[in-house]
């Protein structure tokens, strides 16, 4: 497939609009004309690329009605940009002010052109309630951890530094009440970490009381060096 092959099925859907629709103007892949209105740019690629998203960027100095249109299949590949982060890529071209098309070249019927987002000026809402969590869990979090960029799943957050001064009580103290483990660690959700036992490092033993498992007697040797920094 080449760029090319999109150009007809652009053109048709423009022009079913009252578009005049005219190729290569002045390097802007597709240009249509309506009346007074500011132009339409469409730039083409095979594929969401980006090189695709950094044309529509540059276009933006031309004409703020500037889509980005490329091709997909009647399956879109899992393992495709578009197939994977199709959310993502809408949510950055509308903060990009930049529209989305996709068409798909069909050879027994004819090509389908879905729009996917209008070009329009974008006003960023802050998320208070994310900001307030951000805030938060920097508050919380005792020194600074983890390095930048350090997957997920070993992030040390301040709730796996709550857990694992609990984990490290019950360690020294043996089997102990919720309400003890609470004062002698300053854990006020000590309650909430031991009962849902994300990491699978507690068991009750009866009502209100917890020992460790293997699986964190474990834990106190992977994250020796987090119980230092914590002083505990």
């Amino acid at each position: 497939m080449k760029e090319t092959d999109l150009y007809p099925a652009i053109k048709t859907y423009l022009e079913a609009q009252g578009y005049e629709v005219k190729a290569e103007i002045c390097a802007c892949d597709v240009v249509g004309v309506r009346g007074d209105e500011p132009p339409v740019i469409v730039e083409l690629k095979t594929g969401f690329t980006l090189p695709l998203l950094l044309q529509g960027v540059d276009r933006l100095a031309v004409s703020d009605r500037v889509y980005l249109a490329f091709a997909v299949g009647e399956v879109v590949a899992k393992n495709a940009l578009w197939g994977k982060n199709k959310k993502q890529i809408k949510k950055l071209c509308r903060r990009l002010g930049l529209g989305l098309i996709s068409v798909q070249i069909n050879q027994s019927r004819d090509d389908f052109v879905e729009v996917h987002l209008d070009p329009v000026a974008y006003v960023p809402r802050k998320n208070k309630k994310r900001q307030g969590r951000l805030l938060r869990e920097f508050e919380l979090r005792v020194g600074d951890p983890n390095e930048g960029g350090v997957t997920r799943r070993t992030i040390i957050t301040a709730y796996r530094q709550d857990a694992l001064r609990c984990l490290n009580h019950l360690n020294h103290n043996g089997p102990t009440k919720l309400a003890d483990l609470r004062a002698a660690t300053g854990v006020m959700r000590a309650s909430g970490i031991l009962q849902n036992d994300h990491y699978g490092w507690f068991e009750r033993v009866e009502r209100g009381v917890y020992q460790l498992t293997a699986k964190g007697v474990t834990a106190l040797e992977e994250f020796a060096g987090v119980l230092a920094d914590l002083q505990v």
